[in-house]
């Protein structure tokens, strides 16, 4: 049996991008996969593949899980990849969602599947997404950095060549599949405080969410995600100010980050031209509303 299970073919998606999560290593405080589940939500996705798991997934370490129905008969939930389509009229494309736990084995074999899924949509562009734990404080506004390969991606979003060099996970593996494969492909990794590691962090969902739309050309509510973010903040500085050990900590880390911001530098500021084109794109996705 092929990994790969069509439930339906979605025709007619326009110039899609296919955006990649997933749980694990690439994931930290669950911030990659929490904006692809909100954009999800928030889009009306709509499942139409899956990759079955019994190749990639180490059940040992990524558990199914077990439910009652009707409080009686058992069913098992396997972890699965899934595939979303999101169509967006207003919207310049439309989107590709591909989420799921990180493959515990034959990387090769799954990049390799993903790659095809993603030629036969005839996707235009890929965008993974990424976070990982940092010497960041929780108050401050939580920095992503974009990079690509591509040199036509680099030279119209602005974005940067990787620097990176050690060990990587299955969002760099994808990332060079796609360029290896004449894709473009752009990574966004949210940096998020390491000393709330075990707590799902909105913060940089949000942080993820806003810089994926400037990429695709997609505008999302992200309202909810703006409350959660919120409370997210606030809760974990009540949190520190319980221990002073931390909070000493905190006040360091925010330092730092004061010193390395600094003042903007007028030069890297958005134009009035730029500004006007991204809320003339926003209103033309909100139509009526």
């Amino acid at each position: 049996m092929q990994p790969l299970r069509w439930e339906r073919r979605p025709d007619g998606l326009r110039a899609p991008a296919m955006v990649c999560a997933f749980k694990g290593w690439n994931d930290a405080g669950e911030s990659a996969t929490s904006a692809l589940t909100f954009i999800a939500g928030s889009l009306g996705a709509e499942a139409f593949a899956r990759i079955d798991p019994e190749d990639f997934v180490d059940f040992q370490a990524t558990r199914p899980m077990v439910r009652l129905e009707d409080g009686v008969s058992r069913t098992i939930d396997w972890p699965e990849f899934e595939v979303h389509a999101v169509r967006i009229p207003r919207a310049p494309r439309d989107l590709v969602l591909l989420s799921g736990p990180e493959p515990a084995f034959r990387w090769r074999t799954f990049t390799k599947i993903v790659v095809d899924l993603a030629e036969a949509l005839n996707v235009q562009m890929a965008v993974l997404l990424g976070a990982l734990l940092a010497d960041v404080p929780h108050s401050r506004p939580v920095s992503v950095s974009a990079h690509a390969t591509d040199p036509g991606l680099i030279q119209r979003l602005a974005l940067q060549p990787p620097s990176y060099e050690g060990p990587t996970g299955i969002v760099g593996v994808l990332h060079q599949a796609f360029q290896d494969a004449g894709l473009p492909a752009a990574s966004l990794w949210a940096a998020v405080p390491h000393y709330v590691a075990v707590a799902p962090n909105p913060k940089g969902a949000l942080a993820l969410l806003r810089r994926l739309e400037s990429l695709v050309g997609v505008t999302v509510d992200a309202t909810d995600l703006e409350d959660a973010a919120n409370d997210y903040e606030q809760q974990v500085s009540r949190a520190v100010e319980l221990d002073p050990d931390v909070q000493a900590f905190v006040e360091r880390l925010e330092r730092a980050a004061d010193e390395e911001s600094g003042r903007p530098d007028p030069g890297s500021l958005p134009s009035g031209d730029v500004l006007a084109r991204e809320f003339q794109r926003f209103l033309r996705q909100r139509g009526e509303q």
